[in-house]
């Protein structure tokens, strides 16, 4: 008899930039808890598809991390490196359905442009215009272009369990966005949304910060023909001085032994009420307190570090 695949299916999906720290174990926490709360699976995925910002040794040091602090995944780990044939595939999709068009243009030309006013900046960044939207890719040599993806001029939208209903305008908030950089190198939105389909994953916990990647994820999503996932977006680590924390910000390692309180903050910051003697308590105890414990509901506030 085939193995049926479980109804939720749950990921963590962290960049080898550097090791995990405190935001990213806030992520891991969350994503994990929900799955394992719902009977469900939760894999590990490594984002690995910038391999210019990838750190030598960031991914295993990732995985020990989560290792000593108590993860348990689910499936072999993947790794976007090794997935480039699939990221080809649902480009050569995309291309058949005349949706894509080379970009020739500089990031560097396109921020004189908009210095000049020729370009808007909206709440997402610069408005991309579609100044290439007529060039023919056989007019270049592959190594002269990024590729655009063509978007439409339609809301998309979706119910966050945390936040509610989110909607975006991609034409008129974001313009036509990249999929494949000039260097070759496929974009993040075009990969996390192939892997997301190839690994059946049902539900998704991160970040408020990718809140805003998620229309464009849709659209994908719905142009590959590929089921749409639930979002759930629980609010950043934010610093005193209004910096969300990360690597960028100075976020340090949490290493590869397992701080129990540390794990305590984490699920205080998402709104869980943990008893103040469960820092003395093993880590296996730890986790059966939160995973019995657990609601995602609380997560909505956001907090300060």
């Amino acid at each position: 008899m085939q193995k049926q695949t479980p109804t939720y299916r749950g990921r963590f999906a962290p960049s080898p930039t550097g090791p995990l720290h405190k935001g990213s174990l806030v992520a891991a926490m969350a994503s994990y808890l929900e799955a394992k709360k719902n009977n469900g699976q939760w894999l590990v995925r490594m984002e690995d598809v910038d391999e210019l910002r990838n750190v030598k040794g960031a991914a295993d040091s990732i995985l020990r991390s989560l290792e000593a602090f108590g993860f348990e995944w689910d499936e072999n780990i993947l790794y976007q490196t090794a997935r480039k044939d699939a990221y080809i595939e649902a480009l050569a999709t995309l291309k058949s359905q005349h949706q894509v068009y080379p970009c020739t243009c500089s990031r560097k030309s396109l921020k004189e442009k908009a210095r000049l006013g020729k370009i808007r900046n909206g709440q997402f960044g610069l408005i991309y215009p579609g100044y290439c939207k007529n060039k023919h890719f056989s007019n270049f040599k592959p190594d002269e272009y990024a590729i655009r993806i063509k978007t439409p001029d339609k809301n998309y939208s979706f119910n966050d369990e945390l936040l509610g209903h989110n909607t975006q305008n991609l034409k008129t908030d974001l313009g036509d966005f990249i999929i494949r950089r000039r260097d070759g190198l496929f974009a993040y939105q075009l990969a996390v949304v192939v892997d997301d389909a190839y690994q059946n994953i049902s539900h998704i916990v991160r970040g408020a910060d990718l809140l805003d990647s998620t229309s464009r994820q849709l659209f994908l999503q719905q142009s590959l023909n590929y089921s749409q996932p639930h979002y759930a977006h629980f609010p950043l680590i934010v610093h005193k001085n209004g910096d969300k924390l990360s690597k960028q910000t100075g976020a340090t390692g949490i290493g590869d032994i397992a701080d129990i309180q540390l794990l305590v903050e984490c699920l205080e910051f998402l709104g869980q009420k943990p008893p103040a003697e469960l820092v003395q308590e093993s880590l296996a105890d730890f986790w059966q307190w939160a995973l019995e414990n657990w609601q995602l509901s609380l997560s909505k506030t956001p907090r300060v570090s």
